[in-house]
């Protein structure tokens, strides 16, 4: 018998491998697809953690899916890659997803029943899912990781061109002293202390005409560009302000790259492919 999952529907051919590309059920303005590894067997009982994988400002859903394919054959894990399309937020945006909420639209409430969605799906282990993002991903994932540790069982965060400090002195979405006025819950940096966090950049990602803060932009605030001027000052100050707060980073800079993860993703698997050891072995 195939299984029933949340709205009635069977499994089919097409909801493993590298599966269709689903509307959201919580939002149906932002799809997704997935990657299920081919040994999934509806019958068996075997669980498969969930990584999370955003994508950046090109929004390359189906392509980062399928980068990480390899992984989840390897590693028995199921791949999540949601879409947040531009011009949801106005006419001609492509960045709000990455400050995880803009108004009353509350991406991170669309990729928490994302998740939920899989797990009424497929066989997921846990309550908690790695998630990794690049550029824009990598915001939206530093920025996740402290609205939802609960959620997080492990994050790698990828050369982002803006960064939220963990700062007591400065406002969201510079610092965190605001943090929590501005989204209804405090920071739990007890939580974000036992969660393996990763931060990776190319060695030579200097560019700095999309991520320069100017006055006459959206997101302009005083102190905007205070970590940095290029994306490897910025996640530097990132990775030491988790530190200062007492979040333990493994960091990588690539020689010799620029602004693409293509050759980093290697690194980043590693990271998972090293959480997910270390939790069997504990469960063992």
């Amino acid at each position: 018998m195939r299984k029933i999952f949340g709205n009635g529907k069977k499994l089919t051919f097409y909801d493993f491998g590298a599966t269709i590309v689903y509307a959201s059920r919580f939002d149906q303005r932002f799809p997704y697809c997935a990657y299920v590894p081919e040994d999934y067997d509806e019958d068996s009982d075997k669980t498969y953690p969930l990584l999370v994988v955003v994508h950046g400002t090109e929004r390359h859903m189906e392509g980062y899916r399928d980068a990480f394919a390899d992984f989840a054959e390897a590693n028995g894990v199921i791949i999540l890659s949601p879409l947040f399309p531009a011009s949801i937020a106005r006419p001609g945006d492509i960045n709000s997803y990455k400050m995880i909420r803009y108004g009353d639209l509350h991406y991170d409430a669309v990729m928490i029943d994302m998740i939920a969605e899989m797990k009424e799906r497929y066989r997921i282990a846990g309550d908690k899912v790695m998630m990794y993002g690049f550029s824009g991903g990598g915001q939206f994932t530093h920025r996740f990781l402290y609205l939802h540790p609960e959620q997080i069982l492990a994050a790698s965060i990828g050369g982002p061109g803006t960064v939220t400090l963990i700062d007591p002195d400065r406002d969201f979405w510079v610092g965190t002293r605001n943090f929590e006025s501005v989204f209804g819950k405090p920071l739990d940096l007890d939580a974000m202390r036992q969660i393996p966090v990763h931060m990776i950049i190319g060695g030579n990602d200097h560019n700095t005409w999309e991520i320069t803060v100017k006055p006459t932009d959206r997101w302009w605030m005083e102190d905007a560009n205070i970590a940095g001027v290029d994306r490897v000052d910025r996640i530097v100050s990132l990775k030491n302000s988790f530190e200062k707060a007492g979040v333990n980073v493994t960091f990588d800079v690539v020689p010799d790259v620029a602004h693409n993860d293509e050759t980093m993703m290697p690194l980043v698997k590693n990271f998972f492919a090293k959480v997910l050891d270390d939790l069997r072995g504990r469960s063992l």
